[in-house]
């Protein structure tokens, strides 16, 4: 497959690291950068991982490929208005949160050129400094609604994924939507909220950084996660994400009922029977 011209919008964690990827793997024949922070723009610049960065009409123009991987509350009002210009480039989006984004383009009349994907990799960082070479590899990418895209878009950017090392999953939007608020968005409120009770119990920080242990460390690793990013996602996931939000704040009240009750045999069943995510988690 021919290396396309790209043009990647949002050049930080996500975009930076799959520009990295796409030129390893000789996807990329030219990488083409828009950003809304000028300062993020020229350190991408710095740093390589685009050639040139333009603005988003004139990239579009120049482009094979435009991948969107900016905060999805922006991109609800982007994404429209890049199949506005488009004349058969194929659109790509990354976000975390679909079907809020493909009801807003389900009518549009370019609608097939567009792929809705989720790659499952993240860090708690952002900006382009944050770009890692190697990401994605031996992760999961989610592909929603695939058959509402042309054929020719989804082949492109299926093996795009595969060439770097993913392996793809098909949903759709609602199911993707539900899924995610258990397994990714709830992690990032309770390591919030954890950070936040920590913060506010124990006032002396030093005293935190002294006691750390690795596990309180990855547990509260979310909480350092970028609230540009997430609180769109808990906007646009919020019913989703209450849902699970009731079912662990109900969790939470069996463990605090215990050690009120003095109910220890109950505090062990408790514990054994969530040590049954080993046969999930390796």
């Amino acid at each position: 497959m021919e290396p396309k011209r790209i043009t990647i919008i949002g050049i930080g964690l996500i975009g930076g690291s799959l520009a990295l990827q796409l030129y390893e793997k000789g996807m990329a024949s030219k990488i083409i950068g828009v950003d809304a922070n000028p300062e993020h723009a020229k350190k991408a610049k710095e740093l390589k991982l685009v050639d040139e960065v333009k603005e988003l009409d004139e990239a579009i123009k120049q482009s094979d490929v435009i991948i969107i991987a900016i905060p999805v509350d922006k991109m609800i009002g982007l994404l429209p208005a890049i199949l506005d210009k488009v004349d058969g480039q194929i659109v790509v989006d990354v976000g975390s949160t679909k079907q809020q984004i493909l009801d807003e383009v389900h009518d549009h009349p370019r609608r097939g050129r567009y792929v809705s994907t989720h790659p499952m990799w993240g860090t708690e960082y952002s900006g382009p400094e944050a770009a890692v070479k190697g990401a994605f590899e031996n992760t999961a990418v989610v592909i929603c609604n695939e058959e509402e895209s042309d054929k020719d878009a989804l082949e492109w950017v299926k093996n795009m994924y595969k060439t770097i090392g993913m392996h793809l999953l098909n949903m759709n939007a609602v199911d993707h939507d539900v899924h995610t608020a258990y397994i990714s968005h709830i992690s990032h409120i309770t390591s919030f909220a954890l950070a936040n009770t920590v913060l506010e119990k124990e006032k002396e920080e030093d005293a935190i950084f002294e006691l750390a242990s690795a596990g309180f460390a990855s547990t509260v690793r979310l909480a350092k996660s970028n609230p540009a990013m997430w609180v769109p996602i808990f906007m646009q996931n919020r019913e989703n994400i209450l849902d699970v939000l009731n079912e662990h704040i109900s969790q939470l009240r069996k463990f605090k009922a215990c050690l009120e009750k003095e109910n220890y045999e109950y505090l062990e069943e408790l514990i054994v029977n969530a040590n049954k995510i080993k046969k999930i988690i390796k």
